[in-house]
């Protein structure tokens, strides 16, 4: 894992999340703890409406965490409308440490990579329903309150679970555009990390 990444999970304070926030948490936890004791695949879908940064984190940290605990897992996201891997969250996450490179103009794909022993992670806008995303079996994590209030029916979810993240993109072009991506994705990742640590 790159040093840089290993200096941001080295500050994360599982105390500082609140207890009602952990009972949410607690639900994806116990899904993948009831997966794994069954030896069934762990598939995880991150959904917001237009895929483009809370679900993008998610799956990232969520991807992250899985393999830094080793708990064989596959995350995924997906939108209920497609549009682009926003470019602020792009550079939020290399400012992290992650080596991202871009290929195409719209709706481009990001290859992402937090470690030289794997295999660049592909990530882009898409539907949660993408043929790249799992038809059956998976946990519907839904990030946005949009997403949740406005697509009632996931087909295909096994568990619908709502773990929702105020919206960065609220400090778009403002002075605090920058500190409010990284306070996003910090939050994610701590939470994520958290989720996969209480893993047995």
């Amino acid at each position: 894992m790159f040093d840089k990444i290993k200096q941001v999970i080295n500050k994360m304070d599982f105390d500082a999340i609140l207890p009602q926030r952990k009972v949410a948490l607690d639900v994806l936890s116990q899904f993948i703890q009831e997966k794994k004791d069954n030896n069934a695949e762990v598939l995880l879908n991150f959904i917001c409406t237009h895929n483009s940064r809370r679900s993008q984190f998610s799956q990232v940290w969520a991807q992250v965490a899985a393999n830094y605990f080793d708990v064989k897992a596959a995350c995924f996201s997906g939108g209920v409308e497609e549009t682009a891997f926003n470019e602020r969250a792009v550079t939020s996450l290399q400012r992290f440490g992650f080596k991202i490179a871009q290929a195409g103009e719209e709706n481009p794909k990001y290859s992402v990579q937090w470690n030289n022993n794997s295999q660049p992670f592909v990530m882009f806008s898409k539907m949660y329903d993408d043929v790249i995303n799992p038809s059956s079996g998976f946990a519907a994590i839904m990030t946005c309150s949009h997403a949740d209030e406005n697509c009632p029916f996931v087909a295909g979810c096994e568990k619908r679970i709502p773990i929702r993240y105020e919206d960065p993109k609220n400090y778009d072009d403002t002075p605090l555009e920058s500190a409010f991506y990284d306070y996003r994705s910090f939050e994610i990742a701590t939470e994520m990390f958290y989720v996969f640590s209480k893993i047995k």
